[in-house]
This record gives structure tokens, C-alpha cells and sequence, in this order.
């Protein structure tokens, strides 16, 4: 470590674009999910929602694009975000699977264990 470097440096770590679980990997990104899930928003409206500026809201929601989650349509003026069904479909059947197959491996270690 150099001198005048401060102990612990936290590094930015990136979201490779197409990557929902790196997305949702922040608590902001996974409030702006929920409020996308009752109903499309607008910037305005998701930073009216969160402690945090429209700018903030308007990276979040670009990564969210990338990573698949989200998309959004002109409404007049502005612009709506909505959740892209594709890569909302993605997550779930990815986390059924694994789920679904650590369940299956689970009940068949219980039927074959002795009590």
C-alpha cells in the first residue's frame, strides 16, 4: 500500500450488462423493482418514492435496462419504466430450478435417513 492510501478502499464493482442477479444486488435497484411490479412509473415518480436524487434513480433504471429488467416507453413528455417480463421470467425460472432441484435433493436425503 502506498503512502497517504487510505486502509480499505471499497472498489465500484460493475454489473456486466445481462447480469439480473448483479443488478438486483442493491438495495435501491431492488426498490425500484417493487414499485415497477404495482405499476409503470416515471423517473420523477420512482425518486419521489426513494431517499435518493433523480439522477441516482436514472442510473439505476439504465443498469436495470441492461441487466434485462426493466424497459421503457414514451408517455407524452416522459418516459415510463415497467418491468421487462423476459428477464423478470429468467430470475424465476433460474431460482426454481436451483430451488426446485436442492428440494428434491433435500426430501431424497430425509426419505433415506434413518430417524
Amino acid at each position: 500500500m502506498g503512502a497517504g492510501a487510505p486502509p480499505f478502499q471499497e472498489k465500484r464493482r460493475t454489473v456486466p450488462p445481462g447480469d439480473p442477479f448483479g443488478a438486483l444486488g442493491n438495495l435501491q435497484r431492488r426498490a425500484i423493482v417493487e414499485l415497477l411490479a404495482a405499476r409503470p412509473r416515471s423517473v420523477q415518480e420512482l425518486a419521489d418514492a426513494l431517499p435518493i436524487s433523480r439522477p441516482a434513480v436514472s442510473r439505476h433504471l439504465r443498469l436495470l435496462s441492461r441487466a434485462g429488467l426493466v424497459t421503457d416507453e414514451p408517455a407524452g413528455a416522459r418516459r415510463l419504466y415497467r418491468l421487462q417480463g423476459q428477464g423478470v421470467d429468467e430470475v424465476r425460472d433460474y431460482l426454481e430450478r436451483v430451488w426446485g432441484e436442492a428440494a428434491a435433493r433435500f426430501r431424497l436425503f430425509a426419505q433415506n435417513t434413518q430417524p
